[in-house]
């Protein structure tokens, strides 16, 4: 019996963040993996780009989304301030995924003593399926790449499931990133390993899709153990009941003394012989029932060891995790440390645009009024913050209509300037 099974699992990835993790890991571009000792780096090399990226996880990703950069820029034009957000801050806050990680792997002896020449070929069938079954193009994967440096060969291929919807709302087609056009459910998902087994076996690889009950439904773990359950006892009914037989016979036979031979027959009581007749009966009703047990007990044995190494792995990623935690808070740390130091950095900028405004020369006041521009623009200002660098100024009418403040905003809403970018005193400038 072939007890190598054809694994596909598919995991979301919902954040940029963890889209970074998981390209570090899947590219081998930490120094050493102390949390999963499972990796032998020696082996690194052997490792195979099935769809190469030079760059960076998040970089390959910006680079699959320059479009939908484009459109959602243009959007941010008309949005309101309070709901303008960054293209990277709206991927990561939405409900899609960014990307979806799909593995591919099967059981480790299904394995052994593979050529070079037939691993690819295994490969390349796994890459047929992305591309034929589930339906993705070139161009929406970011990497896919074979790691032979691990216990189990396997596949780690991150698509970017970017599509062009209908938007109700605006009436038009949008982009959004949506895995449900590719894997719409759990249901579909069993379906799509359905196809990924049929593609492999079609292909001549001996693997099974998993038990297959009379219905022709594939059976999950909670369905194996009531089967075994079920099975066991109906073992210790059909054994007692053979029990039972065989000491009634002894007993018949015991009591049987008279019985005739001749040269072809044995004459013994009817009773008797209903009695041997039961005991054959129950006798082959435990036989045959003995093979399906231990079909059974195959399964569950096999099943059993791929869970406990399904759950070292997830050991070795919460330990991974862990690290990675603490990493985050650190990096938190100091990216509060910076957000602090950019706010003054800008808050110094408004005023020295603010004095420009003020004391500067034609030349250098319509420089200046460019430049604030292009900080509104890629949303360094905000409209308070134009409003206040300019009120006051002659550039006040041109920087006031840039940025709308009559239609969103009533007249006297900034009749006093903010203390913060009055401060005549801040720089000395002589033009």
């Amino acid at each position: 019996m072939n007890l190598n099974y054809a694994i596909f699992r598919s995991q979301p990835i919902m954040t940029l963040s963890d889209l970074k993790q998981i390209g570090t890991h899947n590219k081998r571009e930490k120094q050493a993996y102390k949390s999963n000792p499972d990796i032998k780096l020696e082996m690194s090399k052997y490792n195979v780009e099935l769809v190469p990226l030079a760059e960076k996880y998040v970089k390959g990703f910006y680079n699959i989304t320059k479009e939908y950069q484009k459109e959602h820029l243009e959007k941010q034009k008309t949005e309101r301030e309070d709901r303008k957000k960054k293209f990277n801050v709206m991927v990561d806050s939405s409900r899609n995924v960014v990307a979806d990680e799909l593995l591919f792997t099967a059981s480790n002896k299904f394995f052994d003593n593979m050529s070079n020449k037939e691993l690819m070929r295994w490969a390349d069938a796994c890459m047929e399926f992305v591309y034929e079954d589930l339906g993705y193009t070139k161009e929406q994967i970011l990497h896919s790449t074979l790691h032979v440096d691990e216990k189990t060969p396997h596949i780690h291929c991150v698509v970017i499931p970017l599509v062009k919807k209908y938007d109700n709302r605006t009436k038009t087609e949008r982009y959004t990133i949506s895995k449900k056009q590719y894997i719409k459910d759990k249901n579909h998902l069993s379906q799509l390993q359905d196809k990924y087994h049929q593609r492999l076996t079609e292909k001549g690889f001996d693997l099974e899709r998993g038990i297959k009950g009379s219905d022709n439904e594939n059976i999950n773990i909670k369905e194996l153990k009531k089967i075994t359950k079920k099975l066991n006892l109906d073992l210790n009914n059909k054994t007692q009941k053979l029990d039972e037989s065989v000491n009634d016979l002894k007993e018949k036979i015991k009591s049987n003394k008279n019985v005739l031979f001749d040269k072809e027959y044995v004459k013994i009581k009817k009773d008797t012989f209903e009695s041997i007749n039961k005991v054959i009966d129950n006798a082959t009703n435990v036989m045959n029932l003995q093979p399906k047990l231990e079909k059974v007990y195959k399964e569950v044995d096999s099943y059993t060891r791929s869970y406990q190494s399904i759950k070292r792995e997830n050991n070795l990623y919460k330990n991974e995790i862990e690290n990675l935690k603490i990493k985050n808070y650190e990096l938190n740390e100091k990216n509060n440390e910076l957000n602090v130091l950019l706010k003054d950095v800008l808050m110094t900028i408004k005023r020295f645009f603010r004095k420009l405004l003020q004391l500067g020369s034609e030349m250098i006041k319509n420089i200046t009024t460019s430049e604030i521009k292009q900080y509104y623009d890629e949303n360094y200002f905000d409209k308070k913050d134009v409003i206040n660098i300019s009120v006051g100024t002659s550039e006040e009418t041109e920087l006031f209509d840039y940025v709308d403040y009559k239609r969103y905003y009533g007249i006297s809403k900034y009749n006093e300037l903010d203390d913060d970018y009055d401060n005549k005193d801040d720089f000395e400038i002589g033009m």
